[in-house]
Formats: C-alpha cells, sequence, structure tokens
C-alpha cells in the first residue's frame, strides 16, 4: 500500500490560486513568472507541493497516462559511492491537470538532507504503442545522478535554516534601502571548482579556504600557494550548474522501464562528467552539477558560501557564472521544444520570447542564487537575441537581461539583489567586433552593473610583441571610463586562447627562454599586475590557474560525434603547458602513455596530424583514419580506426583535467611572486578610490617613441587629494632607463616620494635616482600631501 498520497483538497486549493494568477494577472509573463515559483518539487513540514509544465505531453493524442513516479530508496544510499544497486519504492501517482499544468500536494514523499536521501520524481508517461518516456523536473533543488535522471526532494528549508552564515545576511537588514543590492566587491578571484582543489569538488574548495581560515586565526604562517587564495573580496565561480552528459552513454541513473512490481533496483553511477563549465543543457541550472559535488549532496554549495561569508579576514562574496544565452544539442532531450528558437553556433539557442520559457529561465536563477550567492556573472550575454518577424530583424533582448538583474533574492529571511556582470562583446562574432565592440552595450541600459572589459574578453594575447602598445587605444578606454569594467588578462579564456596560439607567432621571447615559462610569466606577469591593480580603474580580477601559473585548457570528456575534432583543436597545449619533464612524471598523462604515446614528441606530432586529416576531410572519421594509417611516420604502432581516436581523445581531456589540477603545482610556488601579488591585492583592497576613472590631476601615458619599449607611467590621485601614486613600468621590451620624478606628467612633484611597491627583483630607489626596468617589471611611488 502506498505512502505517498494526493491531498485533493489542497491541491484543489493550489490549482484555485493558480486560476486566479492566471485571470488577475496583468500579462502573460507576469503570471507565468508567479507560477514558476510553484513548479517543481517543494518540500514544508511533510507536505510536497509538486508542478510540471507539460504543454507537449498533455497535448499529444497519442499520449494515454501520465504519471508522476516517485521513487523512494528502502536501503541506504551512497552518494559517494562510484556504483551501486539500489532498491527502491515505485509509486505512480496522477496529478492534477490544469491546462498546460499538472499540479499536486502530496503526503508520505521522503525530502533529501545532509544525512538522507530523499525521494526521487519525474513525469512518466505512456503513448498509445506502449512505448514509455520521462519528463524531467527542469527547476530541481538537486539531481545527484545528473538531468537524465530522476530529481531529487530535497528540504530546503531545513538547508536555510542550517546555513552558519545568517548574521552576514542580517546586516543586509541595516541598510535604508527596502531591498538592498550587494554591493560590489574591490577584486575577484576566478576559480574552477574542478581543478581549484585536489578533489575538485566545492567541498575539495571549501576546505582549503577552511584551513587558511584556521591558520589566519591561529596566526600561522601560509604556504605560498594558500597566498593565491586570499587578498580577495570576492570569488567568482565559474558555471556549477549542471552540464552535458556522455553522448552514447552509459547514463548515471540506469533503471529498466518494463520491471513491474512496488519495488524496483536501479542500478546508480557517481557522475564524473569533465567540463570547463559552459556546455550546458539549461535544465536544472537551479541545482548544483553534481560532478563537482564531493558528497553528492547540494549542501557543498552552501557550506562554501558560510566558509567565505565567515573569513576571519572579512567576508569573501560569492559570484557564480551563469549560462543562459545558448544550449547544448542534449538540451533537446530534456526541455520541452517551447525552450528553443532553433539551432546556433553552440548548439541551440533559447526562446526568450515565449513568456513561460522566459519565467522559468529567471526562476532558475533565483532559486540558485538562493543558495546565497552574492553575485551572478551573465555568460555571453550578446548571444540573447530574438527574431522579429515584423522587421525581419534579430535583435538583443536587453529587457531580458534587465529581468536577471530585478530577480528578488531571499536568504535567511533577508530579501536582496545580487550584484551583477555580464560579458557582452556585442556585436561578436561579427567580424569587426574587436573594433566595434564597446564592451558597454549593457552598462548603457543599466548603469549599475559591470562588464567584462576589452583586456579581459576572450581573445587576448599577452605574450606576443607589441600586443601592448596595439592594445593602446582600449587601455585609453579602460583609464578614461573603466569604472564599471572587469579587468585582467587572466581568466579561463584568454588562458585558454593563449594555448591555440601557434608556437612560431612573433612570441615576446624576453618573457622566457621556454614556452611553457613564456605562458606562464605572460598571464602572471607582475608588470601586468601593478598595472591592473594600481593604476586602472574598475575591477581587477586574476583567475586561480594563472596564479598557481598551473595549466589549463578546454576540457570536456563527453563527446562521441566532434571527441576527435575536439581533440585535435587543441594541438599546440602541448607546446605550451608541457615540458618533457612534466610529460615523464610518472602521474602525468598515464591514460595516453598506456596507449601507447611514452615520448611527448611522439604526442606532439600525432595530435598534429589528426588536426590536418580533420581539415582536410572536413572531420570524415573514416576519411581521416585512412589518411594516418597510409602516413610511414604515424607515431603509432596500432591501427588507427574510429574508435580508438575515440578512445585516444577521451583519455586526451581526462589527462589534461587531471594535468590542469592546480594541487598538481602547490608546492611549485615562487614566494617572492606570491607575496608580491598578495601585497599588491592588499595595496588596492586599502585604496578602493582606484576603482574610480582617471579625473582631475591624474595622467597616463606611455614613453615616445617606444625604441624598443613599451613603457607605461600614470598619475593617480586620491578624490580628497590626500594621496598620490606614481606608475612606472615595462611591459614589454628591452630595458630602459628612468628618473621617476622627471617623466612628463604635468605638475608632477620632485619631492616627497617614497617607495610604495615594486615587482620582484627590482630594487628600491629615490624618485629623483636612475632605476632601470626590465620587461615586465615596475615600481609605484606614494606621497602624501597632509
Amino acid at each position: 500500500m502506498s505512502k505517498i498520497k494526493l491531498l485533493k483538497q489542497e491541491t484543489k486549493e493550489l490549482i484555485d490560486w493558480t486560476r486566479k494568477v492566471k485571470n488577475e494577472t496583468e500579462s502573460e509573463f507576469e503570471a507565468a513568472k508567479k507560477l514558476a515559483t510553484k513548479l517543481g518539487a517543494h518540500y514544508n513540514n511533510g507536505k510536497t507541493q509538486i508542478g510540471f509544465w507539460l504543454p507537449e505531453i498533455l497535448a499529444d493524442d497519442e499520449v494515454e497516462d501520465v504519471y508522476l513516479e516517485v521513487l523512494t530508496p528502502v536501503e541506504d544510499l551512497d552518494f559517494e559511492a562510484e556504483e551501486q544497486q539500489i532498491k527502491f519504492e515505485q509509486d505512480l501517482i496522477s496529478l492534477e491537470q490544469e491546462g498546460e499544468y499538472l499540479w499536486g500536494i502530496l503526503s508520505g514523499m521522503q525530502a533529501g538532507t545532509r544525512e538522507q536521501a530523499g525521494s526521487f520524481y519525474w513525469i512518466k508517461y505512456q503513448k498509445a504503442d506502449g512505448e514509455w518516456g520521462h519528463v524531467y523536473d527542469p527547476v530541481a533543488y538537486s539531481v545527484p545522478f545528473g538531468v537524465f535522471a530522476p530529481a531529487e526532494l530535497y528540504d530546503m528549508q531545513q538547508l536555510q535554516e542550517n546555513r552558519n552564515d545568517k548574521s552576514y545576511f542580517d546586516k543586509l537588514a541595516d541598510r535604508e534601502e527596502e531591498i538592498p543590492k550587494i554591493s560590489d566587491p574591490t577584486n575577484l578571484l576566478q576559480i574552477h571548482p574542478g581543478t581549484a582543489s585536489e578533489e575538485g569538488s566545492l567541498r575539495g574548495l571549501a576546505n582549503i579556504y577552511q584551513e587558511i581560515g584556521k591558520k589566519i586565526k591561529n596566526e600561522e604562517e601560509l604556504t605560498a600557494a594558500e597566498e593565491n587564495y586570499i587578498g580577495y573580496e570576492g570569488v567568482q565561480l565559474m558555471p556549477i550548474e549542471p552540464t552535458i552528459e556522455y553522448e552514447v552513454g552509459p547514463g548515471f541513473w540506469q533503471q529498466e522501464e518494463d520491471v513491474e512490481g512496488e519495488e524496483v533496483e536501479i542500478k546508480l553511477v557517481k557522475p564524473d562528467v569533465i567540463n570547463w563549465g559552459y556546455d550546458v543543457v539549461v535544465s536544472d541550472s537551479s541545482a548544483v552539477n553534481p560532478s563537482i559535488l564531493g558528497s553528492g549532496r547540494p549542501y557543498e554549495l552552501v557550506d562554501l558560501i558560510s566558509t567565505l561569508h565567515n573569513f576571519p579576514n572579512g567576508p569573501i562574496k560569492v559570484v557564480i557564472d551563469v549560462v543562459f544565452g545558448h544550449s547544448d544539442n542534449q538540451g533537446l532531450n530534456v526541455l520541452n521544444e517551447n525552450f528553443f528558437s532553433g539551432p546556433d553556433m553552440y548548439g541551440q539557442g533559447l526562446d526568450y520570447q515565449h513568456p513561460t520559457v522566459r519565467a522559468i529561465l529567471l526562476e532558475m536563477q533565483r532559486r540558485k542564487v538562493n543558495f546565497g550567492v552574492d553575485g551572478v556573472r551573465v555568460d555571453g550575454a550578446q548571444d540573447f537575441v530574438y527574431w522579429d518577424e515584423e522587421d525581419q530583424e534579430l535583435y538583443h533582448d536587453d529587457q531580458y537581461l534587465k529581468n536577471m538583474s530585478n530577480v528578488v533574492q531571499e536568504v535567511a529571511g533577508q530579501k536582496y539583489y545580487p550584484w551583477m556582470i555580464f560579458e557582452d562583446g556585442r556585436p561578436w562574432p561579427r567580424e569587426d567586433w574587436e573594433l566595434a565592440s564597446t564592451y558597454r552595450s549593457v552598462i548603457e541600459e543599466q548603469p549599475d552593473i559591470f562588464q567584462w572589459g576589452p583586456l579581459t574578453f576572450a581573445h587576448n594575447t599577452p605574450f606576443l610583441y607589441t600586443f601592448w602598445v596595439s592594445k593602446w587605444w582600449r587601455i585609453q578606454e579602460i583609464i578614461n571610463f573603466g569604472d564599471q569594467w572587469i579587468s585582467g588578462c587572466s581568466n579561463h579564456d584568454t588562458l585558454r586562447r593563449g594555448t591555440q596560439i601557434a608556437p612560431d607567432a612573433k612570441i615576446n621571447e624576453k618573457l622566457g627562454s621556454t614556452l611553457p615559462e613564456i605562458i606562464k610569466n605572460a598571464y602572471d606577469n607582475p608588470a601586468e599586475k601593478l598595472l591592473t591593480y594600481a593604476m586602472f580603474p574598475g575591477l581587477p580580477m586574476d583567475f586561480i590557474n594563472a596564479s598557481m601559473r598551473a595549466p589549463w585548457s578546454f576540457i570536456r570528456n563527453t563527446d562521441d560525434q566532434y571527441a576527435v575534432k575536439v581533440f585535435a583543436e587543441e594541438k599546440y597545449f602541448l607546446d605550451w603547458q608541457v615540458t618533457e619533464e612534466d610529460y615523464n612524471e610518472v602521474d602525468n598523462f598515464e591514460r595516453l602513455k598506456n596507449l601507447g604515446f611514452s615520448e611527448l614528441d611522439q604526442l606532439k606530432s600525432f595530435v598534429r596530424k589528426v588536426d590536418e586529416a580533420v581539415q582536410m576531410t572536413d572531420h570524415d572519421l573514416a576519411e581521416i583514419t585512412k589518411i594516418l594509417n597510409t602516413l610511414s611516420d604515424s607515431d603509432v604502432e596500432f591501427e588507427i580506426t574510429s574508435e580508438k581516436l575515440k578512445e585516444i581523445s577521451t583519455a586526451w581531456m581526462e589527462d589534461v583535467f587531471e594535468y590542469c589540477n592546480v594541487s598538481n603545482h602547490w608546492h611549485e610556488q615562487n614566494s617572492q611572486q606570491t607575496e608580491f601579488n598578495l601585497k599588491l591585492r592588499r595595496f588596492r583592497l586599502q585604496r578602493p578610490w582606484l576603482m574610480d576613472n582617471l579625473d582631475g590631476n591624474e595622467y597616463f601615458d606611455y614613453q615616445h617613441p617606444c625604441q624598443g619599449t613599451v613603457l607605461f607611467y600614470g598619475l593617480r590621485e586620491a578624490p580628497d587629494s590626500d594621496e598620490q601614486l606614481l606608475f612606472i613600468a615595462n611591459m614589454e621590451g628591452t630595458p630602459v632607463t628612468v628618473v621617476p620624478n622627471q617623466l612628463e606628467i604635468p605638475g608632477l612633484k620632485e619631492d616627497g616620494w617614497q617607495v610604495a611597491i615594486t615587482t620582484p627583483e627590482v630594487e628600491a630607489a629615490a624618485v629623483d635616482e636612475e632605476i632601470t626596468l626590465s620587461n615586465s617589471q615596475g615600481i609605484v611611488f606614494k606621497r602624501f600631501n597632509n
């Protein structure tokens, strides 16, 4: 006898409410927003409210039976087990239909907590031909076995009640605004959760910050690696929503459809998808990617947030990166067709003009941020577009971007608006985008938000000769109106693009003697850091892999159709990020070595040949294998087949993923460099006025003519004129000698200066003495007017 019951009267009251919303709300979109808050599964005091939007299923004459299938484990479920066979009690419940929706209030469902698994649920339907199908909850709070499995009912009320950072949110009540907006931090650290700790999880990242916090409280010395995690007022997590899964399986939830009975046995596999985060299916963006949850439980995100909010040096804000500008083609298998506007360069575009779709996307965002997040970074905002049939024109949906900024959050009883960042390079990908993009399109519509600036957007390679002088016009824009730009050259996009540059390009060899040295010194560059933190307005951001001088690449192990193409496109990664010594380390590239690639040069040669064959055949696997097998110097002793190429491609992604984990480079840190970077971050934190655009007596220029050196110099002055900063840096080129107080800066005072900070290996000098700065070296002086 089933324990789960549909509560008829309460369900009727819920449906009556939905009818009232539809009848009394002024627009279809506003009604859909209210209804969206009730969708999914909500547990409260022993009762569960369920709602599904099913326009296709409920309108399909071929569908005969539609049920809510509830699967409750009858034995202990270990979310950390790699594989397990678990028995579930199966219940099929008929929900009540109202238009395109199914609704229900149920008793008897088990809610998940930190300690126990909840009931799993999805819609199960049968067609006239006897075939069964499923509809997934797209706004679930917990998907321990991915988006292609039933969601878990989770007790979100208990999760919020037990969080350890309530006092952080209580302080928002002291603000004068009715609904306060989270203020922007002074700087950011960008982190990919899968590679930022040895465990590769949110739990692993929280453990790092907890250990650092203990050391700070006990006044213990931090390691050089630990210094790279602190000195920030904000942490930006790369996307933590569920990503695409293995194209050809196996699935993480393996349930036979033809099994009848009250109990079913299901094989469960712990999700282990590798992804850089941006290959999403959009569905369940309200939940956390189970592949980055060590425990498999959503409380990990709250634990990390609470750890950062309670950090002993002061609260660290948490920003999440959301991806609603596109969906991978896998999204077609988990969302109904109303969500999609048609194919685009990433897979599928989303239909933001559909009122219910628009509302559900915003609801996904609201639920994710309600985990306790302070800010939202919107990926690829230039991709939020719609086609106007009347005008026959493609428009940017700026109103939707405003809707995103106006979502009201509520955590620990406190309502607030999150701080917003938009990445928007429109008219990208138009051919002239590098010239035409203003990086201010969203700022012009929403004056209180931030955007990624021109040196932060993807295609920046500061290791090429003349980079700094060729970007001068953009640098002037940063100086003059970059106060709402995220600045800095190191992030997941720029570092990845760097590894795609051909080794025979015009590379600044003064940055190092090898390509791996050059790329490390380019993206963790003392002069660039000094420029960003001591001169530029706006908000500096660093990438943990760059700060750790750890490798980074495009990582994704789910492909079947395009696995070989994706592998081939990373052909220069080995040149830029792997030395002979690195490759010969026993624990590095084990899978590829087991496949026969015992030497680094052998693998380099092979991947280049694969890339050439991919381009020659337009990625025809059959033709690619023919070409590779006919080469006399094929680099391998086995026959190359399509399946073998896919195996090699997957091994590459999984080996590179492990190689990019910063824990592998924990003990390789140069304390002089990490101390300088931390000192510089603290320097910025002490001077929040540096976020403002240059004005009045402030000045910035470069030495004309260059004569082989790009020497930047400038003057910053506090708003109260109490402090001045004199900045000088050799951004690239031959050593240059200057007398700091003789630089051609209008109104520059000749005395009263003292050294504030120097890049490593630069000896402090008096402001009226000659100082010689080599490539990537710089100095900042300070002067007080009181």
